[in-house]
C-alpha cells in the first residue's frame, strides 16, 4: 500500500517514503555526467523526491552549470523508470523554486499503475549503459534502431538531429575539433582533466582504461585525453560514424535539464537496441562553437549534446559509482 499523509482539509495525499527514495536514488546514480563527477544529491521533503546539484562538485569548466544540469537531468529520468517500474510514477516538476537554483527536480508520486513494457526494458538497461569511446565496427545502425532514437528525443521534449552523408560529418567535425583545440588551451581545464583521471578503483572519475586510444589525424571526432595507449592495429575509428546531435527548444535551466532526461532516454533505447554509445560535449562546452553547430544544423532551438552510435568492437562496463549513503541529504 502506497504510503500517505493526512492534509489539514482532510483528504489523504500520496506521499514517497525512504524506500522509494533509495530505489530512485541507486537507478539515478547510475546517470552519466561530465568526467563522471556524479554532481548530484538526493533527499525528501515533504513526501516528495528532491534532486538536486551537489555544489561541491561543480567542475570549474562548467561555470553556468550546464554540465550539472544535463548530469541531474539524466538521474531524474533514471529515477523515474525506477518508481514507475515499482508502480509508483512520478510526476516531475522541474526547477521548482526559484529561490533555490540548485533544486532540479521534484519528484511526487502520481497515480499507481503496472510499468509498461518499454519502461521495464529501458530500467533493465540503466545498469548496461556506459561510454564506450573506443572505435566502433563499420557496420550501420538499423533503420529500427534510428527510429526508435529519434523517438526517444521527442517523447522527452527535445530532438534529435541524425547526421548523414560525408558532407553533415565533415561540418561537425570541423567545428568539434575547433573547439577541442580551444578546451586544450586552457590550463585550468587541462588540470581539470586530470584530477578526473585516475588508474584506480576510485568511485568517481574516469578510469584510464574506459578511455580513448590516442587521437590520429584521421579521427572524425575528437576524444578527451583519458589514456595515453595507442590503438591496434586496424582499429581506426569508423569513417561514417551513427552521430546525433541532441537539442531543445530553449537554453534555461530547465531546458538544460529537460535535455539531460531526453539524452538519457536516448541512450538507454540505444543500450536496450544493442548499441554501443559515447558523448562529444567539447562543441557545446564552446560558446562559438555551440553557435556554429546550430547553424550548420539550421535549428532555432540549442544544441545540448552530440552522441555517436554504433557497434563497439571491444566490450566495456560500467564505470564505477559512489555509494548511495553519499548522495542522500
Amino acid at each position: 500500500m502506497q504510503p500517505s499523509i493526512t492534509m489539514p482539509n482532510g483528504i489523504a495525499t500520496a506521499v514517497y517514503d525512504e524506500p522509494a527514495l533509495l530505489r530512485a536514488a541507486e537507478a539515478a546514480i547510475r546517470a552519466p555526467s561530465l568526467h563522471n563527477s556524479q554532481p548530484w544529491l538526493f533527499g525528501l521533503r515533504d513526501g516528495a523526491i528532491e534532486i538536486r546539484v551537489d555544489p561541491d562538485r561543480r567542475l570549474a569548466a562548467d561555470r553556468a552549470g550546464w554540465a550539472a544540469r544535463m548530469a541531474c537531468g539524466a538521474a531524474t529520468y533514471n529515477a523515474r523508470l525506477a518508481l514507475a517500474v515499482a508502480g509508483r510514477p512520478a510526476v516531475v516538476d522541474l526547477h521548482p523554486d526559484p529561490a533555490d537554483r540548485d533544486l532540479v527536480a521534484r519528484l511526487t508520486p502520481g497515480v499507481r499503475r503496472p510499468p509498461t513494457y518499454a519502461e521495464s526494458e529501458l530500467h533493465a538497461a540503466i545498469a548496461r549503459r556506459y561510454s564506450n569511446r573506443g572505435p566502433f565496427w563499420p557496420a550501420p545502425v538499423p533503420a529500427e534502431a534510428r527510429i526508435a532514437l529519434l523517438e526517444g528525443a521527442r517523447s522527452e521534449s527535445a530532438w534529435l538531429d541524425l547526421l548523414v552523408g560525408a558532407t553533415a560529418l565533415t561540418a561537425i567535425s570541423e567545428i568539434a575539433h575547433s573547439a577541442d583545440r580551444v578546451l586544450r588551451r586552457d590550463l585550468r581545464y587541462q588540470a581539470e582533466l586530470t584530477t578526473w583521471t585516475h588508474a584506480d578503483e576510485a568511485p568517481d572519475g574516469v578510469p584510464v582504461q574506459a578511455g580513448a586510444p590516442l587521437a590520429e589525424s584521421q579521427d572524425l571526432l575528437p576524444q578527451r585525453l583519458f589514456a595515453d595507449r595507442r590503438r591496434v592495429p586496424g582499429r581506426d575509428y569508423d569513417a561514417e560514424p551513427l552521430v546525433g546531435v541532441l537539442g531543445v527548444p530553449g537554453n534555461q535551466p530547465a531546458d538544460q535539464t529537460t535535455a539531460g532526461q531526453a539524452m538519457q532516454k536516448v541512450l538507454l533505447t540505444a543500450t536496450a537496441k544493442g548499441l554501443d554509445t559515447s558523448m562529444i560535449s567539447q562543441p557545446i562546452e564552446v560558446p562559438a562553437a555551440r553557435e556554429q553547430l546550430r547553424r550548420a544544423l539550421g535549428r532555432s532551438g540549442h544544441p545540448q549534446i552530440v552522441l555517436r552510435f554504433g557497434y563497439g568492437d571491444t566490450p566495456g562496463h560500467p564505470t564505477r559509482r559512489r555509494a548511495v549513503a553519499e548522495v542522500l541529504v
